[in-house]
C-alpha cells in the first residue's frame, strides 16, 4: 500500500511540475532531498550507535537488573507471566529504559529482542498469534513515555533549531495521556476476550 501511495506522490509531483513549468526546481528538490537524506541518516547513526552501546553496558553492568527491580511492581500487574529475574522481564526493562530515553528507532532491536524473550517463554512457542503481553508490549513501544527525547532533539537540533528540547512538557503531556490511553483499553479489551473464551 505504501509504495502505491509514494508513486502516486511522485506521478502527481511529476504532472505538476510539468504543467507549471518548474521542472528545474523539481530536479533541484530532489537532489537536495538527497543530501539531506544522506546526512540526516549519518547523524541518527552515530547518536543510535552510541545508545545502543550504552544500553548494552548498561545491561553488562546491572544497571537494567536495578531498573527491573525498580519498575517490578509495574512490570508484574502489565506481564503477569513473566519473573521478575526471567530473560523476558529483563529484555523489556531494556525497551522501557531505552523509550524513556527517547532513542527512538535506537530502542528498535531492544523491542525486538523483548518479542523474541516473550515468544520463548511461551508454552506454545510456534504459535504465531500474540498474546496478552506481547500486545501490551506493543501498546507500551507505541504510546511511550519519553522522558528524554533525545531523538526527537537530535533531529531539532540537525535542522537548526536553537532550543531542540523546549518541547519537553509537551512531550511529557502528550506521552502520558496517549500511554494511560492505551493501556486502558489494552485491560478492556483484554477482558473481552477473557469473557468471550469463558462462554466457549
Amino acid at each position: 500500500m505504501m509504495n502505491w501511495i509514494w508513486a502516486g506522490l511522485i506521478g502527481v509531483s511529476f504532472v505538476c511540475a510539468i504543467c507549471t513549468g518548474r521542472m528545474p526546481e523539481l530536479s533541484q528538490a530532489v537532489l537536495d532531498g538527497a543530501e539531506n537524506a544522506v546526512t540526516l541518516v549519518i547523524s541518527t547513526l552515530g547518536m543510535m550507535c552510541v545508545w545502543t552501546g550504552l544500553m548494552k553496558i548498561a545491561e553488562e553492568g546491572g544497571l537494567t537488573a536495578f531498573l527491573a527491580r525498580l519498575l517490578s511492581p509495574l512490570l508484574r500487574r502489565l506481564f503477569p507471566d513473566y519473573a521478575q529475574d526471567s530473560p523476558a522481564a529483563r529484555a523489556i526493562c531494556m525497551n522501557l529504559t531505552a523509550n524513556f530515553l527517547g532513542l527512538g528507532n535506537a530502542a528498535t532491536p531492544l523491542g525486538l529482542a523483548a518479542m523474541r524473550e516473550m515468544q520463548n517463554a511461551r508454552p506454545d512457542r510456534l504459535s504465531t498469534t500474540a498474546n496478552n503481553s506481547m500486545a501490551m508490549f506493543v501498546v507500551l513501544n507505541t504510546a511511550s513515555i519519553q522522558l528524554i527525547p533525545t531523538f526527537m532533539g537530535t533531529l531539532r537540533a540537525q535542522y537548526g533549531s536553537a532550543a531542540p528540547f523546549d518541547i519537553l512538557p509537551a512531550v511529557w503531556l502528550a506521552s502520558v495521556g496517549s500511554l494511560v490511553v492505551g493501556i486502558v483499553f489494552a485491560k478492556l479489551l483484554q477482558g473481552r476476550k477473557h469473557k468471550r473464551e469463558g462462554k466457549v
